[in-house]
C-alpha cells in the first residue's frame, strides 16, 4: 500500500477513536506497546499492504488489541500528531528509531488522556529514557550485567554498557544499585553520571539522587569514588557515609542517615526531621499538591512509612501530631494544626 492509502487508513481509523478514548479503560504496557509498534510502523513510508493486513488481523485477534489500537490513534490525534521528538527519533537507524518510537507512544498510551498533556510539560527525556518511573511509582531491573538497579518515583536514566565503561546517566530522581561483578573479560568500571559529576561503584550497594545544582550519595555497602565534573580529584566513600556535591566540589563525609536507601524497599524512613521537610518528601511519591500548614512545620518527626499508600501515611499523622489533614480535592491536600 502506498503513503497516501496507507494515511487514508490511519484517517479513518482516527475518527472512530476519538469516541472510544472518551472514556478509556485499564490498558496493559504489553499490549500498549504491541499497538504503538504497529502505529509506528504504519507511519513509515516503506509500509506495504502486506503490513497493514496483519496490523488488522493483530486487531481482529482481541477486543483489548483494537482498543490499543485506537488509543494509539486518539493520542496521536489529540496531539495533533506525532510529537516532534518522535519524529526525530524515526530520522535514526531505523530499527532503534521505531523502537524509541514505540516505547514512547506506548507511554503515552498508558497514561492517557494525562499522558498527552505531559510531553508539554515534562522533559522529552522521560520518554526516550531507557529506564523511567512515573510519579508514586518505583521500579528494579537486572542489568546485563547483573547488577540490580531500582529508580525512584518520577525517576529517568539512560544505560549505555560499552567494552570499556558501564554507566549509568541519572537525568532526575534517584536510583540504587547493587553492583555485580562485570562478566566481560576485561574488567569495566560502573559508573553513575549525573549532571554534577560522576560516580564509580567499588564493589558496593549505593544510592544516588539529583535535584537542581547538586547531588547525593550514600553508601550502605563497599566504597565509591565521587568526582565533580569540573574537579580533577575524587573523594572516596565508605560504607555508613553520604555526601553532596556540585560541578565544583564535594562536601567533607558525613554518617549516612539511618534511612538511607530504604525508599528502594518502598519505605520513607525518618529520624527526628521537621514535619515540614517529611510533608515536602512525601509529596514527591503522589500526584497533586501536599503542602504543610507553617504552624505545624517544626514539628518533629520519627518513623518508617510505607510508601505504597500515602493516603495512610497522612492519615497517621494524625495519630503521630497534633496536626489534621484536610483534602480540599483528592489532589490538594493540606496538613494544618488539629483543632
Amino acid at each position: 500500500m502506498n503513503r497516501s492509502t496507507a494515511s487514508a487508513s490511519v484517517s479513518t481509523a482516527a475518527a472512530s477513536a476519538s469516541v472510544s478514548a472518551a472514556a478509556p479503560l485499564p490498558l496493559s504496557r504489553e499490549v500498549a506497546l504491541q499497538a504503538a509498534e504497529w502505529f509506528v510502523q504504519l507511519q513509515d513510508g516503506d509500509a506495504t499492504a502486506a503490513d497493514h493486513q496483519a496490523c488488522a488481523a493483530w486487531r481482529a485477534q482481541a477486543p483489548a488489541h483494537e482498543q490499543a489500537w485506537q488509543r494509539a490513534l486518539a493520542v496521536s490525534q489529540r496531539a495533533a500528531g506525532v510529537p516532534s521528538a518522535l519524529g526525530s527519533s524515526l530520522r535514526r537507524p531505523q530499527r532503534v528509531a521505531r523502537r524509541d518510537a514505540a516505547r514512547a507512544l506506548a507511554v503515552l498510551m498508558v497514561v492517557a488522556p494525562a499522558g498527552w498533556l505531559a510531553w508539554r510539560t515534562e522533559p522529552w527525556q522521560r520518554w526516550t529514557a531507557s529506564h523511567a518511573t512515573a510519579t508514586g511509582e518505583w521500579r528494579s531491573w537486572t542489568l546485563a550485567d547483573g547488577s540490580r538497579m531500582t529508580l525512584d518515583t518520577a525517576t529517568v536514566v539512560q544505560i549505555e554498557f560499552d567494552g570499556h565503561q558501564r554507566s549509568i546517566h541519572l537525568r532526575s530522581g534517584a536510583v540504587f544499585l547493587e553492583t555485580a561483578p562485570d562478566p566481560n573479560p576485561l574488567p569495566r568500571p560502573l559508573v553513575v553520571l549525573t549532571p554534577q559529576g560522576r560516580v564509580r561503584a567499588i564493589g558496593t550497594r549505593f544510592s544516588v539522587s539529583t535535584e537542581g545544582d547538586h547531588s547525593q550519595v550514600a553508601v550502605l555497602q563497599g566504597a565509591v569514588e565521587v568526582q565533580p565534573r569540573n574537579a580533577a580529584t575524587a573523594l572516596r566513600l565508605q560504607a555508613g557515609e553520604q555526601t553532596a556535591f556540585d560541578r565544583h566540589q564535594v562536601a567533607a563525609a558525613q554518617p549516612a542517615d539511618s534511612g538511607a536507601g530504604q525508599w528502594a524497599q518502598g519505605v520513607l524512613a525518618v529520624d527526628d526531621v521537621r514535619l515540614g521537610d517529611f510533608v515536602a518528601e512525601l509529596g514527591r511519591y503522589r500526584h497533586g499538591l501536599l503542602r504543610c500548614d507553617p504552624a505545624v512545620a517544626g514539628l518533629r518527626l520519627t518513623g518508617a512509612f510505607q510508601l505504597a499508600d500515602t493516603d495512610a501515611v497522612l492519615q497517621n499523622l494524625v495519630h503521630l501530631l497534633p496536626v489534621q489533614v484536610i483534602y480540599r480535592t483528592r489532589y490538594w491536600v493540606t496538613v494544618l494544626p488539629a483543632g
